[in-house]
């Protein structure tokens, strides 16, 4: 089976994400066994990058939630 329209027909057979028993988002994949919103599966530790915590202002300016 190459890369090509043969082998995309073999994608809609099983869900790739299922619902995470840490977070409880639909965020689980069961191919690689780990939620991509929680970490669940990969580490012990919550994921949460810096990214995700910055709010903007009422001014415009980027700040960070403590």
């Amino acid at each position: 089976m190459g890369k090509g329209t043969a082998s995309k027909g073999k994608k809609n057979k099983t869900a790739t994400h299922t619902t995470c028993r840490r977070c409880g988002n639909h965020s689980y994949n069961r191919r690689k066994g780990f939620c991509a919103s929680c970490g669940f599966g990969k580490s012990a530790k919550l994921r949460n990058p810096s990214w995700r915590n910055r709010v903007r202002a009422s001014n415009g300016n980027k700040s960070f939630c403590k």
